[in-house]
């Protein structure tokens, strides 16, 4: 993976109460595993939230 997951996942106690989440959203690092769990494909995950990449689930799931 060419970025580096650091700077794609953000930590701020105003957001989302402070769990770890995508930066630039408020999607959280526990939602997308939740979702991948269910089997949800990274495709379809990028479907129902467009403001995510592929590189996003990637760091997430690091």
């Amino acid at each position: 993976m060419e970025n580096n997951w650091q700077n794609l996942i953000s930590i701020n106690p105003d957001i989302r109460f402070g769990k770890p989440v995508i930066t630039g959203t408020r999607i959280c690092v526990s939602d997308i595993l939740s979702w991948l769990s269910t089997g949800m494909s990274f495709d379809e995950i990028i479907e129902d939230f467009p403001e995510l990449k592929r590189e996003d689930i990637l760091a997430a799931l690091k």
